[in-house]
């Protein structure tokens, strides 16, 4: 694997177009510009106060947009539409996955670290598990990590509290089905598998994506993102596409109206900003004019 250079070296760096988390968005016929900002969901919330320019941006916007409404995510109904799609409705179960002695380890881990018996869900499908994992590894390492303090949700609060419009590129039963039905149970036990007996190495991966986040490298994380662990643990390019490229796309036919109806601050993944498939490529290919905020 490459090593990432060290983050005494990011901050030189920090000067560059690409060490930037907040983008500028104006042009192509916007009467007043809107911002386009990369979140994480393992940061710290305390991030948000070292981003040049975000106290300006939240003002001059009259919205926020999200991957997600997190009012959808509050919703009842919603919560117990996630309920049913982590679970399977076929006849196999989490168990029948696994051979005994991954069951076995499985089992303890979700009892020790989540309080969370699955002979008690016996059908749950593996990317729940796969979803929460390195979550809780962040909490047991972490001391300033708090997952109840989320980037994303911080901003459409403050828009709420504001009187501001807040909406989502996407509709939560997209994304519970993102998330639980886009592969196999094969292929999610699979993955599981990876995390789970890798932990040491999920783990440090995890911290080094943050690290970069931290420092504004938002290249530095794409190229992070690219490097291969080894089959089986690597997404396919059908699963990264699923994703990243794909949504960027879906999300690329809904934004030049969103930015055009009121300036707007849309706050998404970091690494759905990357790359020749990434937001900011593809609305510089649209005609907006596209800069770091400084």
């Amino acid at each position: 694997m490459k090593k990432i250079l060290g983050l005494f070296l990011i901050s030189l760096f920090a000067v560059s177009a690409q060490a930037q988390l907040l983008w500028k968005v104006s042009g192509n016929g916007l009467d007043k510009p809107s911002y386009v900002m990369g979140t994480h969901h393992l940061a710290p919330l305390g991030v948000k106060d070292k981003i040049e320019g975000m106290k300006q941006a939240l003002s001059e916007t009259t919205q926020v947009y999200g991957e997600v409404d997190i009012k959808e995510m509050m919703n009842q109904e919603n919560m117990k539409l996630m309920q049913q799609v982590m679970v399977t409705q076929s006849d196999t179960t989490f168990q029948s996955l696994f051979t005994p002695e991954d069951y076995k380890a499985i089992s303890a881990f979700c009892k020790d670290n989540m309080m969370f018996d699955l002979t008690a869900m016996p059908k749950v499908k593996p990317a729940f598990i796969s979803n929460n994992i390195i979550v809780i590894l962040y909490l047991k390492t972490m001391i300033n990590f708090n997952p109840q303090e989320q980037l994303d949700t911080f901003f459409q609060m403050q828009a709420q509290e504001k009187g501001k419009k807040t909406a989502g590129l996407e509709t939560i039963d997209f994304q519970f089905n993102l998330l639980y039905n886009s592969s196999s149970l094969k292929r999610q036990a699979e993955l599981l598998l990876c995390t789970f007996k890798d932990q040491d190495n999920a783990l440090r991966l995890a911290k080094r994506l943050t690290d970069l986040y931290v420092a504004q490298d938002i290249e530095g994380m794409h190229k992070l993102s690219q490097e291969k662990q080894g089959a089986p643990c690597d997404w396919t390019p059908a699963e990264e596409a699923a994703m990243i490229s794909d949504r960027n796309t879906k999300w690329m036919k809904e934004l030049p109206a969103i930015l055009k109806e009121a300036p707007t601050f849309v706050a998404v993944g970091a690494l759905h900003l990357t790359g020749e498939q990434g937001l900011l490529n593809l609305l510089k290919q649209k005609g907006y004019t596209v800069e770091p905020v400084k």
